[in-house]
């Protein structure tokens, strides 16, 4: 099955990401958008010409009325698993150490667009999404991300658990974000090889995963509100982890 997604900035970042494209459908009056007109050009160099449709109908195919006047049809992203993380690991030299963001229940697809969008833009190597009571890389969550998920390596594992363990067996710190902690996430070394975990929206991390963690983390916080949207906080956390690399960024 194909990728449907939707959204000027998504569909724009698909086809910059080099997702093979498949079908590209524009409502009229949109040529003298500068991004639809970008995207048009991007499509015609996969040899696809751009099809007019309504916005009815552009709802119909996206399941949402906030589609931009974009839809387009993908090839479906062909996630590697456990075996690119061995890789990835073991292939990283002193000065780019990895950096992998790792979801343990979040369902929430805005959430998992929002992180994406921090995760892509603060140096994440690879994001691991769980097979399963983790939010899929939907159109949705594209949308949320304004097309970073597009850009950003995506992993998929069957069992969170013992995938950080391998990671941990690998000499990767395993750092999991918990509002309790004691530990804060600036006092923390985060600039060694790392892999953060971050949990669900209303129950955080797990136990099975809360055990595969070498230090929980939290952020500090004033004011009356004592918990922040996980999205928040992980962007937070990646932030913390940038600081400390001297914002040391790998280039693609």
């Amino acid at each position: 099955m194909p990728d449907i997604l939707y959204g000027r900035n998504p569909v724009r970042e698909a086809l910059r990401a080099g997702r093979k494209l498949r079908r590209l459908l524009v409502a009229p009056g949109l040529n003298g958008d500068p991004r639809v007109g970008e995207i048009i050009d991007l499509s015609a160099a996969h040899d696809v010409a751009a099809e007019e449709a309504d916005r009815f109908r552009l709802a119909d195919i996206a399941h949402t009325e906030h589609h931009q006047g974009v839809v387009a049809y993908f090839d479906a992203r062909q996630l590697p698993g456990m075996e690119f993380l061995r890789r990835l690991v073991k292939g990283s030299g002193p000065e780019w150490p990895p950096l992998i963001l790792c979801l343990d229940g979040l369902q929430d697809p805005q959430n998992l667009g929002a992180l994406a969008r921090a995760a892509e833009s603060l140096g994440v190597h690879a994001l691991v999404l769980p097979k399963h009571r983790t939010a899929p890389a939907s159109a949705a969550a594209v949308k949320a991300s304004a097309g970073a998920l597009e850009h950003i390596q995506l992993v998929r594992v069957v069992n969170l658990a013992q995938t950080l363990q391998e990671l941990s067996d690998l000499n990767v710190l395993v750092v999991g974000l918990d509002q309790d902690a004691d530990t804060r996430c600036d006092q923390a070394d985060l600039s060694q090889p790392l892999a953060l975990v971050v949990g669900s929206e209303g129950e955080g991390l797990r136990q099975l995963s809360r055990r595969r963690c070498d230090v929980l983390v939290s952020i500090p916080m004033g004011g009356r509100v004592d918990s922040l949207n996980a999205a928040v906080a992980g962007s937070i956390v990646l932030y913390e982890v940038a600081r400390q690399r001297r914002f040391q960024f790998p280039e693609h």
